[in-house]
């Protein structure tokens, strides 16, 4: 069984794009295994955790 730690705060951080008056805020946090994915005004909400080549597949489809 491989039992990933917990994110420590440091390895978070924000996306470029959280800077808008929307208040549209994301932190991402990146694991050999996982990449997990917060919502920054509300970090006290357990991340979302996917497998980083789902990651690359959803970001290379944000950028389009």
């Amino acid at each position: 069984m491989n039992v990933e730690q917990p994110v420590s705060e440091s390895s978070w951080f924000k996306s470029s794009y959280s800077s808008g008056a929307g208040g549209e805020c994301i932190e991402v946090a990146t694991r050999p295994a996982r990449v997990h994915v917060r919502d920054s005004k509300d970090t006290t909400r357990a991340a979302l955790a996917v497998d980083p080549t789902a990651w690359a597949a959803f970001v290379e489809f944000a950028a389009r």
